[in-house]
């Protein structure tokens, strides 16, 4: 896999407003939600290799599919086999969500779990796509705040 110390410059999120980018204009463009992570496994692997989402004048658009796309058709080692970039987005949400709100380290006596993700943090393609853990914890926290205010029972 690729590696590098660089730091991407994200662009801004496109709104309902917003001019939309010119399509097949030569341009190759990945065009993903920042908190969504199905199109995080898409920017890792992206990060490992060449881009491209826009390519040969087609638009690929499910993760998995674009992942089979870029090991096909560009150079450079297979990442699909790596089970690593699917599975990656789901437990850096599920670990911290799961220790804030349950208080349950889904790493406690799991060794290789606990190894893996250590391993994976060593990533550069991957910790270029990473959240922070705080930013992604507010929405759950509201929700929970909402849904606990919702179903309490408060005597009168």
């Amino acid at each position: 896999m690729a590696t590098g110390s660089w730091k991407e410059v994200l662009s801004p999120a496109l709104t309902s407003t917003s001019d939309p980018p010119p399509i097949f204009d030569g341009t190759t463009r990945l065009y993903i939600s920042y908190s969504c992570p199905y199109a995080q496994r898409v920017w890792i692997t992206r990060n490992c290799k060449v881009p491209s989402m826009e390519h040969d004048n087609e638009v690929k658009g499910e993760s998995l599919d674009l992942v089979k796309y870029i090991d096909s058709n560009f150079d450079g080692p297979s990442l699909f086999p790596d089970v690593d970039i699917m599975y990656a987005p789901f437990i850096e949400r599920f670990q911290p969500a799961l220790l804030d709100v349950r208080k349950y380290d889904i790493t406690d006596g799991r060794p290789n779990l606990a190894a893996w993700i250590e391993e994976m943090n060593k990533i550069e393609a991957y910790n270029q796509t990473r959240r922070d853990s705080k930013e992604m914890l507010k929405p759950a926290r509201n929700a929970f705040w909402l849904i606990s205010e919702v179903c309490c029972c408060h005597e009168v």
